[in-house]
């Protein structure tokens, strides 16, 4: 009995001795990993300003360069967070995604997190206020993060 009791003190410390980023350090993370995305966009993007005389290729409703800036946007944020769980930006202040239950990271819970969760701030516009949700959750969680049920934390 007196076991149990010390490994469940011990699972309980190491659970409540997590530091969640809030929203400053995230904020500044994701200025980061902007401007690493829009720099690889500017140099994968260039060379479609000397096609078609500098004007946008339309596919329907969207242009090329939307449809790929968009692609390597989404795949930047999601496969860096699945191989390393965090981007450039998130490195850079130290900062880690983690699934709720202390997981190893699936799929599943990326597709949630990175595809849907951030279409959702950048189409709807009013959602982007949303974000703010980091500031006042306990965990320090966005929208996203509650979908992929995700939490960020400071890497100690």
């Amino acid at each position: 009995m007196q076991t149990a009791t010390v490994e469940n003190s011990s699972v309980e410390s190491t659970t409540t001795n997590k530091r969640y980023a809030g929203f400053w350090m995230r904020f500044w993370a994701y200025v980061v990993d902007l401007l690493i995305v829009f720099s690889i966009n500017g140099i994968l993007l260039s060379p479609f300003k000397f096609i078609n005389e500098g004007n946008a290729l339309d596919i329907g409703f969207w242009t090329v360069t939307g449809i790929i800036g968009s692609i390597v946007f989404y795949l930047y944020f999601l496969l860096m967070t699945k191989k390393f769980h965090q981007t450039v930006g998130k490195m850079i202040l130290g900062l880690k995604v983690i699934r709720e239950d202390d997981e190893p990271l699936r799929w599943s819970d990326l597709l949630f997190r990175e595809l849907v969760g951030r279409f959702i701030h950048r189409v709807f516009s009013i959602f982007a206020f949303l974000y703010l949700f980091v500031a006042f959750t306990a965990q320090k969680q966005g929208i996203h993060d509650m979908i992929g049920n995700t939490r960020v934390i400071i890497e100690e």
